[in-house]
Formats: C-alpha cells, structure tokens, sequence
C-alpha cells in the first residue's frame, strides 16, 4: 500500500491529547481545535494531491487522516477545495510597512503566510546613529512610522509589540553593513572595514538573519568589490545561511554580472540565491539559455544555485536608479550638486539615454510612488505620457522630480518578455516572489501606485501559469511556494503539510483563483481563496481579515520557543 492510499483509508493521528474547553460552567472535551475536512491535499513536495482530513492543535498541524470520528472546536469543510501550506515570499520589501499595518493585507490575502524581508542590499538594521536619524526622518515622512531600533534585536522586539499577521524572517543587508562602516562613498574597504562590516555581520546573524543580501545596482553596495563581497559572505561558514544577489547588471552585463555571483559563492563557500532573475532589454532576452547554462555548469562544478521571480514583464525600482551609479553616490545633496554641474549633468544625460534605449523609450517608465501630495497625480502615469506635447525634456523632468522629492520617486519599468518569464518560472530550481511590500487599499499604505505584484504574484502564478497556460502543474507551482524555499533558508517546520509542522496554510478554488491587480488599478485584493491561516489561526475568511496577528519571528535567539 503506498503512502497516498494509506492515508485516504487510515488516520495518522500524533498525539490524541484531548482538549478542554468550558462551555456554561461544563467541561466540554475536543481532540482538536479545528478540522479541516475534505480537502484536496496539496503538501508542498511537489507529489500529486490527496484527499485527507487535517487536525489543528494549537499552532501545528496535529493529524492528516480521515477525521471523521473526531470532534473539533470548530471544523472548516473544504469540499472541493485545495489545502495547501502557506506561501513563503522569499524576496519582500516589507520591513516598516509591517509596522505601519500589521495585517499585511495584500500578502496575506494572497496565501502568502512567512515573508523575508531585507533583500537587495538594503536591510532596516544594524544602523548607525546617523543611518537611524536618516531613516526616521524617511519613514516619519512618508508612513508616520518612528524608527526607535538599532540593531535587528531591538527592530523584532518592535515587532512582537506592534504584532504581526504574519511570520517574518530578514537578511542582513551587504549594503546596510558598507553603509554602516564606511558611509555612502564610493572608496575601496580596508582591512579594518572588512572586520568591521564582518563583526556587525556576526551580531546580526546571533540576532536572527538568514543570511546575506546584496544589491550591486544600488548605492552604496555597488561600490563593493568582488573580494569585499567574498570577504563579506565567508562570515557564513559558521551559519546556515545563504547569499541572496541582486546581481550588478540584470541587462548588457548580465552574464559578466552571473559570472561575479558564481565567483563570490565560490569563493566564500556559500550557497547563492539569485534574486528577480530577468533579462531586461530587447536586445538581452535572448541570453536567457546562456543564463541558463552559466548555471547549470556552475552547479556541475559544486556550486549551490537557486533564484526566484515574479510573474509579470515590468521591474520595480527607485527612478533614480535610471541615472549611473556614480551620479548616485553620496546623498540627495552631492546628487543635485552633480546634476547642477553642467558637464556632470551633460554625462548623466548621455549615460541615462543609453539606459532608456535599452528598456525602450520613456514609454517604459511608468510613476508608481511618491513622497509629496502635490505629485500624487503622476501616479499611473509614464513619464512619456506626463511630458507629452508639452514641450518639456523627459530627462529634465526626470531629475527635478528626483531632486523634488529627494529622491522618493518609485517606478515600474517594462523591459521583459512574457516568452522569458515563462521559461524562467518554469525552471525547477525558480522559486516564486513578489518584491514587494505590504500594502492595503486604505490607510497609509494607500498613497502609492504600486506594481501589481504586491497584490497579485502567487495568485497569478496558479491562475495564469497553472490554470490557463499549463506551463506548471498545481504540485509543482505549490513547491516553488513552499517548501523550495523553506528548505533554501533552513526554516524548520514551514513549507510542508505535515505532522507536527506549523499550521500555515491556505485553502483556495484552483478553478477560480486568480489575480485583479493590474498597473493601473493595482490595490486590488486577487480571487478564489476561501481561507487562509498563520500559525493555526484563520486570518482571512470570507473575503475578510479577522484582525488576528499569529505571526512569529523566524530565526531569533529570543524566540526560538517558536520553532
């Protein structure tokens, strides 16, 4: 008898410890907190569905079998329905949003259940005092969040207080750790800011980080060397951790750009993530297949790759990050001083043309946040469309509304082909993420035009990549959600319907989810999913959030009673 019939005909039940409960003064006795029942089991090992019944006790999965005998405080009927584990967002950017609203709307309505946060560089800890002042002036502005964290103990601490809806773990940004040592200049490191950047590197895995995050198209981790990198990341052979990149160019230099992280994951001895694998610009996406083979032959020779991306053709990114790195280096006033320079700003011009043909034209650039209310009506809108007849250059109008909003400007950019980001997350070793953050359609989550993306990933991927184009079958699409990257970040107990595992988990039509969002109306919640739970607790029901906030802390030595 194999494993499937076995438990459509038997019950694996661990632990039948039953549970009190007093009801008007009488003792009333449940074997479980809630059952699930009916369901089309899909567990996240990429094996084909089950019916089975799950028992929740407390926060874990307690039982898979058939329940039927079994009594339950409450019980959920999932006929016709699929259950499977919570999604894992291993690329998120929701660090103060979480803060802002801890309900995380437009995650957990979308099934995802764990996001990891700190990714490109760029992490909310540790930071100098000055990093903290500067980083509380930004939030303060922009979401009324104060910064009262310095290092990632005192960031979870805020955390647990404010509460979560769901679980959380971080990287440790390469860039944050430059920042911290040697500011935003653009000046090689020394011995002495190696030990540095590695000593704050330590403190920060012992206070929960997963690993490390680098973003070589941002300032300041651009101006880090390879060896720096190598340095940096060879902190990891006493942890389990892993080297998430955003590579140093995703179009002309994009295989020189692989040949580097291969390189750096060599050269430490560590696993490499490729973060938002893409191929940006026309005359790039036909180097996908030797993308694929940089890897696959890199793998041959030992090393541990993996990468994970969104499902949709447009990029998110400052509008900033279409002038040169150089032109970025420093702050928001040696930027305006370099763009009032004419020579300077003549070199930036060329340099930006030459980034704009290469995704297209200004066409391709389309408005999806800023910081001030008078500039709320660009949102939506690309930048070719703002400038229209008018008169008025793109570039120019590009810098002043940088320098204008000291650079708070956010984009979405359309440089990938469709043909492309098939291939791409049809690949067994691409996972599934959203780059985004948190956002909720009120509030102050609202004041931006995001990608839709922060709405929509997972949803689309079942829906458009699993329904409509059969590119991945449903079991496989899961794993890429669930237990590809909890076993990538070493998450214990995530990631798979199984006994004794948390009780993460999402309950959907797989005839009718799909997403809304789209770039013009993007904080649009997506369809087809009944349920959604964190931790044992229903967090979305009905098509409504039921204000719990069971989320845990994933990874810190303060909280490892979670695991």
């Amino acid at each position: 008898m194999n494993r499937r019939s076995f438990i459509k005909d038997t019950s694996v039940i661990i632990g039948l410890g039953a549970l009190n409960v007093i009801t008007r003064g009488f003792a009333q006795t449940y074997d479980f907190d809630l059952i699930i029942k009916n369901g089309l089991i899909i567990d996240g090992d990429g094996g084909d569905g089950y019916r089975a019944d799950l028992g929740l006790r407390g926060d874990l999965i307690a039982a898979i079998g058939t329940l039927r005998e079994k009594s339950a405080y409450r019980t959920i009927d999932a006929e016709g329905l699929v259950v499977a584990p919570g999604f894992i967002d291993i690329h998120s950017h929701s660090e103060d949003t979480l803060l802002v609203n801890p309900r995380a709307e437009s995650k957990i309505r979308q099934g995802v259940t764990t996001e990891i946060v700190g990714q490109d560089g760029l992490s909310v800890a540790p930071l100098t005092a000055e990093m903290q002042s500067e980083l509380n002036e930004r939030y303060l502005s922009s979401n009324g969040l104060r910064v009262d964290w310095s290092d990632f103990q005192g960031y979870f601490q805020r955390l647990v207080q404010t509460g979560i809806g769901i679980n959380v773990g971080t990287m440790v940004g390469q860039g944050t750790l430059r920042e911290c040592v040697i500011g935003r200049d653009d000046r090689p490191a020394s011995y002495a800011d190696y030990d540095r950047m590695k000593q704050l590197a330590r403190i920060s895995f012992q206070q929960g980080a997963l690993g490390i995050s680098s973003g070589l198209e941002y300032t300041p981790g651009a101006f880090a060397s390879s060896d720096e990198l190598i340095e940096l990341c060879q902190v990891m052979d006493s942890f389990t951790g892993l080297y998430a990149t955003h590579m140093r160019s995703e179009d002309n230099y994009l295989l020189e750009a692989l040949d580097e992280a291969i390189a750096v994951a060599r050269g430490a001895n560590v696993a490499l993530h490729i973060a938002h694998l893409k191929c940006m610009g026309e005359r790039n996406w036909r180097k996908l297949s030797d993308v694929f083979e940089k890897i696959a032959e890199a793998r041959r020779r030992g090393v541990s790759i993996t990468f994970d991306r969104y499902p949709y053709t447009a990029y998110n990114s400052s509008l900033s990050s279409l002038l040169p790195v150089w032109a970025r280096e420093g702050d928001i006033k040696k930027m305006t001083e370099r763009l009032n320079h004419s020579e300077e700003r003549t070199k930036i011009r060329k340099e930006t043309l030459q980034k704009i043909e290469m995704i297209g034209s200004w066409e391709a650039v389309l408005i999806s946040s800023v910081e001030l209310e008078k500039n709320r009506r660009l949102l939506g809108k690309r930048v070719s469309e703002i400038v229209g007849d008018n008169g008025v250059d793109p570039f120019d109008f590009v810098c002043k509304l940088i320098l204008e909003e000291s650079n708070g400007v956010g984009i979405c950019g359309f440089a990938m082909s469709e043909e492309n980001t098939a291939r791409i997350l049809a690949h067994p070793l691409c996972m599934v993420a959203s780059d985004a953050a948190a956002r909720a359609p009120y509030g102050a989550l609202n004041h931006s035009n995001p990608h839709p993306r922060t709405y929509g990933t997972f949803p689309r991927v079942l829906g458009k990549y699993v329904r409509e184009d059969y590119l991945l079958s449903l079991p496989a699409a899961i794993r890429k959600m669930t237990a590809m990257p909890a076993n990538r970040l070493g998450l214990k107990k995530r990631g798979r319907i199984a006994p004794d595992f948390f009780a993460d988990l999402i309950i959907f039509d797989s005839a009718k989810i799909r997403d809304t969002a789209t770039y013009t109306n993007p904080h649009s919640y997506p369809e087809g999913i009944a349920y959604v739970l964190v931790n044992g607790k229903v967090v979305v029901e009905a098509n409504e959030h039921t204000g719990k906030l069971p989320g845990m802390i994933l990874g810190h030595e303060l909280f490892k009673q979670n695991y």
